[in-house]
């Protein structure tokens, strides 16, 4: 039998549930060892008035568009029992977000083809709809860049926080075994889990792979002062595990 790509390789999922769970499915698929250690999690909004709000308008019809960036969102609509009226498009960030959606009984009515992110969505956005508001729902550490560029193009945007992005203080176990080295790749799937590799983790030893899901989470990453090895092609699961996988057979056959 052929040994696998990955075989003896351990590699930390800094987050948990289905995401983490998948993610470390597949790594065992191609021989590594996951080692799932949340390192962030999600709570309610501080302002809960403030959603509850603004899912009474979008209820109400009075927007034109939601945008969702993220699965977590959905969660928290699923929660909230918000209803989308058959007048408001919906947006989704990728097909990631875009399934979870269509899982929770909720209708997708666009999802940018080339470039799963905040600025392919505003780049691919459809020239035949920039009119009217948008309500865009994230975390409360999100980046304004989406509302802003949805801005540019005309678009009434409003931001509102769905839910908070906290760290999670990982296990002194598996920081030690990351400072030892015996880490030999961490995943890092968006700027605020770089934020706390960095703060928790920092420095990394020389040797162990930063694997990063997309460029803008490799932006945010080495803003936070890590360095990044491999980028992801897309902002996808598989892809990440895919660069992994990529690089390591790339290194056997050297």
């Amino acid at each position: 039998m052929a040994a696998k790509p990955l075989g003896g390789w351990r590699v930390l999922v800094p987050r948990g549930g289905k995401w983490g769970d998948g993610v470390a499915s597949t790594l065992r698929s191609y021989g590594a060892i996951p080692v799932i250690a949340p390192m962030i999690n999600f709570a309610s909004a501080d302002d809960g008035a403030a959603l509850a709000n603004a899912l009474h308008e979008l209820k109400d019809g009075q927007f034109d568009w939601l945008v969702v960036t993220s699965a977590t969102t959905v969660d928290v609509f699923v929660g909230q029992g918000a209803t989308i009226p058959a007048s408001t498009k919906v947006a989704a960030v990728g097909e990631t977000t875009a399934a979870a959606l269509t899982l929770a009984g909720y209708r997708v009515d666009f999802v940018p083809a080339a470039d799963n992110s905040a600025r392919g969505l505003v780049k691919e956005w459809p020239k035949s709809d920039i009119t009217g508001r948008v309500l865009v729902p994230q975390s409360d550490i999100a980046e304004p860049n989406l509302v802003t560029g949805l801005g540019k193009l005309g678009l009434d945007a409003q931001f509102i926080a769905a839910y908070r992005t906290v760290g999670v203080p990982i296990a002194d176990a598996v920081v030690a075994d990351v400072a030892s080295g015996r880490i030999g790749a961490i995943l890092v799937s968006s700027g605020s889990v770089a934020r706390q590799i960095a703060a928790q983790l920092a420095p990394l030893p020389e040797g162990t792979l930063v694997a990063c899901i997309g460029p803008r989470t490799a932006f945010d990453a080495r803003a936070a002062g890590l360095t990044v090895d491999l980028i992801a092609e897309d902002r996808s699961a598989d892809s990440l595990v895919a660069a992994l996988v990529e690089y390591a057979t790339r290194e056997d056959t050297a």
